[in-house]
């Protein structure tokens, strides 16, 4: 098998594909995702923002097999993308506690010809109530930087997660199950 691209810098990423055992190397998007065109539906929104990140990367590593990836969070009819600062991840945290989030997890394969092959991973999160004191705690640890909705679910994070209705790799950010569908239509070899 030809050694896969992630065209992500993520560190939750990075330690999925390690545990499948796939041999890859990160060479993260330089794609900026404040500037793509905003979308109203989050579905369509998170497979854009992933296959936008997968074709850069591809741009620059041609005849290379390249994975881009995009999460999105939904709360309350609202998309919840990375939070600019803490207050914005407070705010995000509020509108999530005692609720249920919708993840989405978009996920691009360019084959080695450019060929694209893509899906969307749905999953749904259950938030604890969370006191002012949770709130705090979170916005100390800084794991909610760089992570939409302001929040993750592996670690600490879910301390703050009642239950999960889906793909626990997905709300991760890489939903292997979608990965291994995507690389058996692509004809990977694993």
């Amino acid at each position: 098998m030809e050694k896969l691209i992630l065209a992500s810098a993520s560190p939750q990423r990075k330690t999925l594909l390690e545990g499948l055992g796939i041999p890859f190397e990160v060479v993260p998007s330089m794609f900026n995702e404040r500037t793509h065109p905003d979308m109203k539906d989050p579905v369509l929104r998170a497979q854009a923002l992933a296959r936008e990140k997968a074709q850069e990367v591809a741009s620059r590593m041609k005849g290379k097999w390249v994975l881009g990836c995009d999460t999105l969070v939904v709360a309350d009819g609202q998309i919840l993308e990375k939070p600019v600062d803490a207050t914005d991840a407070e705010r995000m945290l509020r509108l999530q506690s005692g609720k249920v989030s919708v993840v989405h997890s978009g996920l691009t394969l360019v084959d080695s010809r450019g060929t694209l092959f893509e899906g969307v991973s749905s999953s749904r999160v259950r938030f604890k109530q969370l006191s002012d004191e949770d709130i705090a705690w979170w916005i100390e640890t800084g794991q909610w930087e760089d992570r939409s909705g302001s929040f993750q679910i592996d670690g600490l994070g879910q301390c703050m997660i009642e239950h999960l209705e889906g793909d626990w790799t997905g709300v991760v950010g890489l939903p292997v199950f979608l990965l291994g569908q995507l690389f058996q239509k692509a004809g990977m070899i694993i």
